[in-house]
């Protein structure tokens, strides 16, 4: 079980040993170092056993990590196991990518139904799911009770949206509009992601390395 004194900063670590283990699951290797570890994701061994032993640690000394067994654990701690029941609100082209595209079932959540505020869109199928209209988003709370939201919807849209569900329930965000749900619901968990900040990032870097030549 995860400690509560872990760090923001290991646990945004965890999901990349979770990838970097999968792959070395489906390529049969049975145990890993935390030095082999470090050579293939350009982080430090010490950084890497420091990480897992926020956690109690898993290797043995001399023997390194079982990758099915850390894979595991990591995946434990994650709450992957969890099938958190999602629904999209938004069912533009970013709302039907994510929709369409993310493996949900093996990332903890069970995309349970999709929204979107648009008449001329209700009823068209997206992953074998009817879009449905936000109208009916009280009526589907109570009948399903879903745990997150995945927003996809503008800016301006999202204080009203969200309100709404907060107060029919919603336990957590996954939150795609650049409203910042985090300091109105200080309380529920919400997973800010700026498409425009990483873009900006990667311009940043581009440019350093264009500098440097």
């Amino acid at each position: 079980m995860a400690r509560h004194d872990a760090s923001m900063s290991v646990i945004k670590r965890l999901p990349r040993y979770y990838r970097f283990l999968s792959d070395l699951k489906s390529k049969g290797v049975v145990r890993v170092s935390s030095r082999e570890l470090s050579e293939k994701m350009g982080l430090t061994a010490s950084q890497i056993r420091q990480d897992f032993n926020c956690f109690g640690g898993f290797g043995q000394q001399g023997y390194g990590y079982n990758v099915t067994q850390l894979h595991e654990e990591i995946g434990s701690i994650l709450g992957l196991n969890f099938r958190f029941k999602a629904i999209i609100v938004g069912a533009g082209n970013l709302g039907r990518a994510i929709a369409t595209h993310m493996s949900f079932e093996h990332r903890g959540f069970k995309l349970i139904g999709i929204f979107d505020n648009k008449e001329s869109v209700t009823g068209q199928i997206i992953k074998g799911m009817p879009i449905r209209h936000i109208s009916g988003l009280e009526d589907f709370f109570n009948e399903n009770k879903p745990d997150v939201a995945i927003l996809c919807i503008p800016y301006n849209a999202a204080p009203e949206v969200a309100k709404q569900l907060v107060d029919l329930g919603i336990k957590g965000f996954w939150n795609f509009s650049h409203y910042d749900l985090a300091l109105q619901y200080p309380q529920i968990p919400v997973e800010n992601v700026h498409l425009s900040d990483s873009l900006m990032t990667f311009c940043y870097k581009v440019k350093q390395a264009t500098e440097n030549e």
